[in-house]
């Protein structure tokens, strides 16, 4: 039987309600934590950076991912700089394209220039994970988040793709991948035999 104590991996927590970060930070298994307006919105938060302020000094000894609300590629990388400031544990979440589906290429470069640490969100195909690898500036430190769950609920076995992604990040040894919108604890040990 296999047994959560021996995964090799990192586990994040996703969600936005604060009382249960607070909960789930006691749990040792738990090594980071990753949010967006959205869920932060629904939580019942009103402001955005409060919040996140708040969820920083809970948890200051571990990751925690803060999404860009912009669009705009200027804007984008101005957000990514403010919510950078917030702590020296946040990694700032950077769509891999904006709303109107162009690369956001620039503004992954420019951040990871600078030393941010980006969780390079929403992709799904090797292809964007190759891009996203270019564009990252070498020996920069980031994640990017494949969402393997959702490739999976449209039934399509997300393993082989997950192995190509890491396969491409090979050429980015600070990159790390993360399997993103997990679906069931197999996919836990899923990622974890593969790499992720």
């Amino acid at each position: 039987m296999r047994s959560v104590n021996d995964l090799k991996i990192r586990i994040f927590a996703d969600g936005a309600d604060f009382d249960s970060i607070i909960e789930i930070a006691k749990n040792p298994l738990v090594q980071g934590f990753t949010t967006n307006p959205s869920l932060i919105a629904r939580a019942g938060e009103k402001n955005y950076e409060d919040f996140a302020r708040k969820v920083i000094a809970a948890v200051p000894d571990r990751p925690c991912s803060f999404e860009i609300i912009a669009d705009d590629f200027d804007e984008m990388i101005n957000q990514a700089r403010k919510i950078s400031s917030w702590g020296s544990n946040v990694n700032v979440k950077v769509p891999v394209t904006n709303t109107k589906g162009v690369f956001a290429g620039e503004v992954i470069k420019a951040l990871s220039n600078e030393g941010i640490i980006l969780n390079i969100t929403a992709v799904f195909t090797p292809k964007q994970v190759e891009m996203v690898a270019d564009a990252i500036v070498p020996g920069a430190h980031a994640m990017v988040s494949v969402f393997a769950g959702r490739i999976a609920d449209t039934g399509v076995d997300p393993l082989p793709i997950m192995r190509e992604c890491l396969e491409i990040l090979k050429i980015q040894p600070r990159v790390q991948l993360l399997w993103a919108s997990t679906r069931e604890p197999l996919n836990i040990f899923q990622a974890n035999d593969i790499g992720c």
